[in-house]
């Protein structure tokens, strides 16, 4: 299951994501015998490879000093084991990081520069992450007085003006979020095996004009996605920053393993989270080891339907599905 505003599914074999291409990498994946994992990294990879609408893999999402940084995790059903990192630099393939990360490491998260190292003594390419776009994209924030940031309380004020920022006197009443549905987008998948294995990854470059080292939701276990081979899995998209202080996937997975349907499990996330923040851009998707699957995604401007692909036994092809968001 992928998620970028469209999503995957792979079930008895099934699979849920959000982009046609990356289904069909990863649906070739287990046909050829590999394990939901390989199906998993296969994907997203893809994903990562082709910059999907500019939000996964290299040159996008400049942050504040103009560097595009990676954020991935890789999840196991079977054995709950992640393998995460987060403020990834100079490596293209952060999702083959992430699995690195999960078989070659007893942690689970990697950050930043000690991340990129560790990848590159893993035999990993150490390339720039910059290209044109992405300079273009950073040129023109910084002719824009570095609008829009995400910094607060600081001086200069930053509604105004471009850093270096010091702490501002005094805390002030905090700024209103800037929605922006195309600067939080990941690639999400749920992959369930015939055998009933469930895995579940993410990968994003995060949010435009972050400040560095930021970490987003995706590569967070329970935000980004979870996966349980008891109950199914779940991924999310949107504004990580606000939905990694809910686990919503970890949150969906715990109530269909209750019993939930995926829908109804997809929608509970995102209420509440609407609770405490009504005007997040955000989605989230699911699917129980019985094949049934569901999404569910909280309606602003611009952004009233949420699309996704399901890819199964059942359908033989990439199938685009859509959820209204409420």
């Amino acid at each position: 299951f992928f998620i970028n505003k469209t999503a995957i599914f792979l079930l008895s074999q099934t699979l849920i994501c959000l982009s046609v291409t990356l289904s069909l990498k990863a649906w070739s994946a287990l046909q050829a015998g590999g394990s939901v994992l390989d199906a998993v990294e296969k994907g997203c990879a893809r994903c990562e490879a082709d910059q999907c609408d500019g939000s996964v893999g290299f040159g996008g999402s400049p942050d504040e000093r103009g560097e595009t940084t990676l954020d991935a995790m890789i999840m196991n059903g079977n054995t709950m084991e992640v393998g995460a990192v987060g403020d990834l630099r100079r490596i293209k393939n952060a999702i083959g990081v992430a699995r690195a990360v999960m078989e070659r490491t007893d942690n689970t998260l990697l950050v930043g520069e000690s991340a990129s190292v560790f990848a590159e003594n893993m035999g990993f390419t150490a390339e720039d992450l910059t290209t044109n776009k992405s300079i273009s994209i950073f040129t023109q924030w910084l002719k824009d007085n570095c609008q829009p940031n995400y910094r607060k309380n600081v001086s200069p004020d930053p509604s105004q003006y471009c850093g270096p920022y010091k702490p501002g006197a005094t805390l002030r009443q905090k700024r209103k979020r800037q929605i922006d549905i195309h600067a939080h987008d990941t690639i999400g998948m749920i992959v369930i095996g015939k055998d009933g294995q469930v895995a579940a990854g993410t990968s994003t470059n995060g949010a435009n004009h972050k400040v560095p080292g930021r970490v987003g939701d995706s590569p967070i276990a329970g935000a980004g996605s979870y996966a349980d081979s008891t109950a199914g899995g779940a991924a999310a998209t949107g504004d990580g920053d606000v939905m990694m202080r809910f686990l919503p996937s970890y949150l969906a997975v715990e109530l269909m393993k209750t019993g939930t349907d995926p829908s109804t499990a997809c929608k509970t996330s995102i209420s509440r989270i609407k609770i405490h923040y009504p005007g997040f851009f955000g989605a989230v998707i699911c699917a129980n080891t019985t094949g049934h699957y569901g999404a569910a995604c909280n309606k602003v401007p611009g952004f009233s339907k949420f699309n996704f692909v399901v890819y199964n036994s059942k359908t033989k092809s990439p199938l685009l599905q859509s959820v209204d968001c409420f």
